[in-house]
């Protein structure tokens, strides 16, 4: 395994919804993994990817987005709970790509107004990951009640957050690492 190459880990933003405060978490998760040492991030905004609706799948497959997921060793999903769901443009473009997640880890943040912190977007969620054939992590990261977590410009209030989001991220970068490893150096066959 090249130990010198980075781990690159992408934060998916799930919503394209205006007022989203999902954003202020998704900033705050991208801060968050840049402080690691050779890691590299950088946040996908499922806003800027232009997707159609005429087709689905991979006949929609956009390029960029699409070699992003081929060189990232594991994704961070940001997504708030909309209804006991996930966003629909956040499958929509999760279902664009297929062989670029297959062994890959997955650490997902839910995002939500109330109490439970999207704990049932990351329970819906969690299927739809292995289908795609990431692997998900143990640990989650729930952000609940997220009007009262960031102030008006983004500014984390609950300090708390640090801890909760650092022992996410050190068991996704563990099982980037480690699934980096088998993908480069162990035959499925």
């Amino acid at each position: 395994m090249n130990t010198n190459r980075a781990i690159f880990i992408p934060v998916i933003l799930g919503t394209p919804r205006q007022g989203r405060m999902s954003e202020y978490a998704a900033k705050f998760v991208v801060g968050q993994v840049a402080k690691h040492s050779g890691i590299e991030t950088e946040l996908i905004d499922v806003r800027d990817i232009p997707l159609s609706t005429t087709d689905a799948g991979e006949a929609i497959k956009d390029s960029q987005f699409s070699e992003t997921v081929m060189r990232a060793d594991a994704l961070i999903i940001v997504t708030p709970e909309y209804n006991h769901g996930y966003p629909g443009m956040l499958k929509h473009l999760l279902d664009t790509n297929l062989k670029e997640y297959i062994h890959k880890a997955v650490g997902i943040c839910g995002v939500s107004a109330g109490g439970f912190g999207g704990t049932r977007v990351i329970q819906n969620l969690l299927p739809v990951m292995r289908e795609l054939g990431l692997v998900t992590i143990f640990w989650d990261v729930n952000f609940s009640s997220v009007h009262k977590l960031f102030d008006d410009s983004g500014t984390l209030l609950d300090q708390s957050y640090i801890q909760r989001t650092d022992k996410f991220l050190q068991e996704l970068i563990w099982m980037a690492k480690v699934l980096r490893y088998g993908r480069e150096n162990v035959s499925l066959e």
